[in-house]
């Protein structure tokens, strides 16, 4: 009896060791992930505002963690950490590391809105604003989606049959933050000089391909553990999450590089719009509805990208709207039909059910942008002044550029 009674101790702990090591390497990926981030905005925004996009990545990160340690995760998820470290540490550390995971996904809402206000936003004011989306914006739908907030999963599911369902985070991490940033980049409005009087477009370049190539490489890498690890525990891991995330990251390559005409920056997103895109079904459906749901997202990519930059005049510098609100929109409405039986995929879902559940996302995500974004202009001011612009980020916020102006002759 006792020796049973110790087998099954062990088992025990020899499972919560492993879920917490699982969840771990999980964190790890997506932590590495916002290097991504950082590398892709660095590649992207012209070379006198580099400095700032490395800088700006990293302080928001930090910004991020105090917030939603102290006040976004008991939002969430009604857990707080406040008790002591050996009751903290029962189960290996579980649910320590399980923050560390979900930490990096509130993270990334910064780090997409960082893409789209680039090269003109003031640096402090965003780091409040950061501190208000994670500490609060975030995690009230986080909460809603992931953890039966309200009641709103349980009326969904009442409605259409299912409940609405986001595996790792289309809607709820990319749609929310591609749809807060929108009104910040409207709020702040273009670049100074990139759309003439006459209405015609001057071109900013990228001021590194290869920084921007490596930063997509990076983003890419680690998304395997953003969808994989998602799972949170070692006995519910699917292949099917890693296959139909690599088909659709393909898929979105492709679109891109064919729609977009091989240019290069189009290209390296492609494979971000397939992943952002397939992340919400990725437990769900098969690999030619990912590698389709993939492609879609793709071309939508280059072809909302051009139309928001060119048509509408709304300078979204890395295109984070396109590529996060609306791919991650389509993620949401794709697992409603790719996640079907009908459609070669494993059910549990509906489309009416990812359609309310994505519209409500969009929606706080939209009202959240306009009230925080809306109050710290009128407040404080969120553009830096026309002369700051014009030096560039790097030298007005940090005194130093990426690379000196020449080199020392000793």
């Amino acid at each position: 009896m006792m020796q049973k009674i110790q087998g099954e101790n062990f088992m025990e702990t020899l499972k919560s060791g492993s879920d917490a090591l699982f969840i771990l390497l999980g964190a790890i990926m997506v932590l590495a992930m916002h290097a991504g981030f950082a590398f892709l905005e660095l590649g992207t925004v012209r070379k006198k505002n580099q400095v700032n996009a490395l800088v700006k990545i990293l302080v928001d990160f930090a910004v991020s963690t105090i917030a939603y340690f102290f006040i976004g995760y008991s939002i969430a998820y009604g857990v707080n950490f406040f008790s002591g470290a050996e009751l903290l540490a029962e189960k290996n550390g579980y649910e320590l590391v399980k923050f560390f995971f979900l930490l990096t996904f509130a993270a990334a809402i910064p780090a997409i809105i960082s893409g789209g206000i680039a090269e003109r936003a003031k640096f402090n004011p965003q780091l409040i604003a950061t501190f208000i989306l994670v500490g609060f914006i975030y995690p009230f739908f986080e909460g809603i989606a992931w953890n039966q907030h309200y009641g709103i999963q349980a009326w969904i599911k009442e409605f259409t049959g299912e409940e609405f369902h986001d595996f790792a985070g289309s809607v709820v991490v990319h749609a929310v933050g591609g749809w807060i940033a929108l009104p910040a980049i409207i709020l702040l409005g273009a670049r100074r000089g990139r759309y003439t009087k006459e209405g015609q477009i001057s071109a900013h370049p990228p001021s590194s391909i290869p920084f921007l190539a490596l930063g997509a490489w990076i983003l890419a890498v680690g998304w395997f553990g953003f969808n994989v690890m998602s799972a949170q525990t070692i006995d519910k891991i699917s292949g099917l999450v890693a296959m139909n995330s690599l088909m659709a990251m393909v898929g979105g390559t492709l679109a891109a590089w064919v729609v977009g005409r091989n240019d290069p920056g189009f290209t390296y997103n492609g494979p971000l719009a397939g992943l952002v895109a397939v992340c919400a079904g990725s437990d769900l459906m098969h690999p030619m509805g990912a590698l389709f749901v993939g492609l879609v997202a793709g071309g939508l990519f280059v072809y909302m990208f051009t139309l928001v930059q060119n048509r509408w005049k709304i300078d979204d510098v890395l295109g984070v709207w396109p590529l996060h609100g609306l791919c991650g929109l389509w993620g949401g409405l794709a697992a409603g039909i790719f996640g079907t039986k009908a459609f070669g995929g494993i059910g549990g879902v509906t489309f009416t059910g990812q359609l309310i559940g994505s519209a409500l996302g969009v929606g706080i995500a939209l009202a959240g942008g306009i009230v925080v974004y809306g109050t710290l202009k009128a407040v404080l001011g969120i553009r830096m002044s026309q002369e700051e612009e014009f030096e560039g980020a790097d030298l007005s916020v940090h005194r130093i550029s990426s690379t000196p102006d020449r080199e020392p002759n000793w």
